[in-house]
């Protein structure tokens, strides 16, 4: 007998939360923004719309279908499951927070605040849930699937993102290592840079459009989000006896890769910005990054 499907409802604590909690009170916490410029009532207004919001897909889950809340900071801690239908509940960025715990279970994303959001991730309307949920498991609902950057190490860490990965100083200080590449030119050359950059077509709309931007819009073209393919490179490299500056930007295909050879005592790699969930390389480790095996699956 199969399980019934589970409604995972993955949402964050909100900035009003987060006030109160560190400043005791309502009173304390608008003090403190006044202080600073800033208006309580819109970050008051905010929370609510977004509870409002989880309360109304929370009503549109099936009667039939089991259900669970899970906090954004608690995703590492959670085992997903194959039955289970993650319906994101806030942010773009909260979408891309979740897919590196995902292996093929469809996403639904509910934006809490459109005007505020780019709504690129998260398309759909409170309103949208009681039609969309008893739906999903519907061979006829349309589902995009997003192209991933997966990076593994030598000693057998992996790590997934939705975005983009970085490769290089905790800090963002001068990394020292050693890139190579899988193309037809197996070219290596030792660099010294402010790290190195690999993402995808979703990730093309913002870390990584902005250092492409700051070089003029030159080198590779950015991919669309479901192409399988990615785009690197290498912020700020330094040029000097020991170090190059002949590949710093480049493209991946589906059977590409690049390989970084770790110079330093220690460098980072961590997706989608979150720093503190980061994979540690020491001297002499590799890490190779190319197309992520799995894809999420965004629910149109």
């Amino acid at each position: 007998m199969s399980l019934a499907p589970r409604a995972v409802l993955v949402h964050r604590t909100t900035e009003y939360e987060e006030l109160v909690a560190r400043h005791g009170t309502h009173g304390q916490a608008a003090f403190f923004l006044r202080s600073r410029g800033r208006d309580i009532e819109e970050v008051a207004e905010r929370h609510h719309r977004t509870r409002r919001a989880l309360t109304e897909v929370t009503a549109a889950i099936p009667l039939t279908w089991r259900q669970t809340r899970l906090e954004r900071t608690d995703l590492d801690r959670f085992l997903f499951a194959p039955e289970d239908v993650v319906v994101v509940v806030g942010q773009d960025g909260l979408v891309a927070n979740v897919a590196k715990y995902l292996s093929g279970q469809p996403v639904v994303g509910i934006d809490t605040d459109p005007g505020r959001n780019p709504g690129v991730l998260v398309r759909h309307r409170p309103a949208d849930a009681r039609t969309l949920l008893p739906s999903v498991l519907a061979t006829a609902t349309g589902v995009t699937e997003l192209t991933m950057v997966e990076a593994v190490a030598d000693d057998t860490q992996r790590l997934l993102a939705l975005n983009e990965i970085y490769l290089g100083a905790a800090g963002h200080q001068t990394a020292r290592y050693r890139l190579s590449l899988d193309d037809d030119r197996g070219a290596v050359e030792a660099q010294a840079s402010s790290g190195v950059l690999v993402g995808t077509g979703t990730g093309a709309s913002g870390w990584l459009r902005s250092v492409w931007q700051d070089r003029g819009g030159t080198g590779p073209r950015l991919p669309a989000p479901t192409e399988n393919r990615l785009v690197w490179f290498v912020r700020e490299a330094w040029p000097s006896p020991a170090t190059g500056t002949s590949l710093v930007a480049g493209e991946l295909g589906a059977g590409g890769g690049l390989t970084l050879t770790v110079e330093s005592e220690r460098l980072i790699a961590f997706g989608d910005g979150i720093e503190s969930d980061a994979v540690e390389l020491t001297w002499g480790q590799r890490v190779r990054v190319g197309v992520g095996g799995e894809r999420l699956r965004l629910v149109d």
